[in-house]
């Protein structure tokens, strides 16, 4: 059995099913992940990248090959939302964020709010934070923002975040005994952190359908 295998074995939960997938799938699997966190986020890159890093320095992948394809993962995710907030609109991708769960129609709007103060610096700074490096895409694509301008920007933040989440992994690396015997924490953090989420998702959800209802009553 190979050292990362043995790893996987011995942390299992998330940490371990990352872990056994990257080294299964290579690089090209972490540029797939990217892109699906950035689409439709079901395994965060700070979770993805990481362990990724982990696997360079143990010598699995090629680092080279996951800075690239980690990149031009995100880019494509992003580029995509691009073109479906220039295709529907803010409005309509308002409304289709609202029946998505853990999002609601205003995170759309907060986003746009974002982007029209800051535009360029907005989609840049957006790649640094979960959830954020999604959506502002539509509101950049709805306003027809310059592609080549948009393309630049994310290739740039997403290129220094996902560089950065790379490096952190690769020092991880350095401890190999630290990830056999801790690596395990890393799923209860992050369990902890799915259970917040949905509890915080669940009481906004509540607040804002009695909000409508008592404006409904109102009117």
């Amino acid at each position: 059995m190979s050292t990362t295998a043995e790893t996987a074995t011995q942390t299992g939960g998330l940490t371990g099913f990352v872990l056994d997938t990257v080294d299964a799938l290579g690089a090209p699997g972490v540029g797939l992940l990217s892109f699906l966190e950035v689409v439709f986020p079901p395994i965060p890159s700070e979770i993805v990248l990481p362990l990724a890093g982990y696997l360079v320095q143990t010598g699995n992948i090629n680092l080279a090959a996951v800075a690239v394809l980690s990149t031009a993962g995100s880019l494509l995710g992003s580029l995509a939302l691009y073109w479906v907030g220039k295709v529907i609109g803010l409005q309509r991708a308002a409304r289709i964020a609202d029946r998505v769960p853990l999002m609601d129609a205003s995170d759309v709007t907060k986003a746009a709010d974002w982007f029209h103060r800051h535009e360029g610096a907005a989609v840049f700074t957006g790649r640094f934070i979960p959830g954020v490096r999604s959506l502002i895409s539509l509101p950049a694509g709805a306003a027809r923002m310059n592609l080549l301008k948009f393309t630049l920007l994310t290739l740039l933040g997403s290129g220094l975040w996902n560089g950065l989440l790379l490096g952190l992994g690769m020092a991880l690396g350095t401890q190999y005994e630290l990830v056999e015997q801790y690596g395990h924490y890393v799923d209860y953090v992050f369990y902890a952190a799915i259970a917040a989420v949905l509890l915080w998702a669940v009481a906004r959800r509540v607040r804002t359908r009695r909000a409508e209802r008592s404006s409904s009553n109102a009117g």
